[in-house]
């Protein structure tokens, strides 16, 4: 169901802002965080993505596959350019 319902902006400091009904949140699950973007003409507003969500998933497939391995195993933590390199005060 779309609703379309007409608004104004308003003054907020030096910036402006609207009002989002209850009713319009509530479709489409918007809180405190949110993402804007511009595509042509068109405003764009979205609940704010958690920037690693799905990683532990992903961590999870890569071990059972056996690709979580170091790719140079030279630079692992014990390295000696490691111990040479760095100064530690």
């Amino acid at each position: 169901m779309s609703n379309i319902i007409k608004t104004r902006l308003v003054k907020i400091g030096n910036s402006q802002g609207i009002r989002i009904p209850k009713v319009l949140l509530d479709q489409i699950g918007l809180t405190n965080d949110l993402e804007l973007e511009v595509e042509g003409d068109h405003l764009i507003l979205r609940p704010a993505r958690r920037p690693r969500d799905g990683w532990e998933g992903q961590f999870r497939h890569m071990a059972a596959n056996g690709d979580d391995v170091l790719l140079d195993p030279d630079h692992g933590a014990n390295a000696a350019w490691d111990a040479e390199e760095w100064v530690w005060e």
